[in-house]
């Protein structure tokens, strides 16, 4: 599916999905009407920048600039937000 995907799209959360913060588990989560996704840390630290409004080249960059101890982490990136439009969770 990243091979379809170029830098200049820009995701969207899908409006059947809310991100948010969850205090209790400590990380991001995705609600939906069936329940609920707890992301892992890089997973929700992508979700957290998916605002209909950056495309991936945006967001790329400036996770790079959060974390720059990670190195180019754009293949990562790309890569999840692949697999994050596969299971529907965003729209490009």
């Amino acid at each position: 599916m990243t091979d379809t995907l170029t830098p200049t799209q820009t995701p969207q959360l899908n409006p059947m999905f809310r991100l948010q913060w969850e205090q209790a588990q400590d990380s991001y989560v995705l609600l939906y009407p069936e329940g609920m996704v707890k992301l892992n840390g890089s997973a929700g630290e992508i979700m957290a920048m998916i605002d209909g409004q950056r495309d991936i080249a945006a967001i790329s960059d400036q996770l790079m600039a959060k974390f720059p101890d990670a190195g180019d982490i754009r293949a990562d990136i790309l890569e999840f937000i692949g697999q994050a439009q596969q299971q529907n969770w965003i729209t490009l």
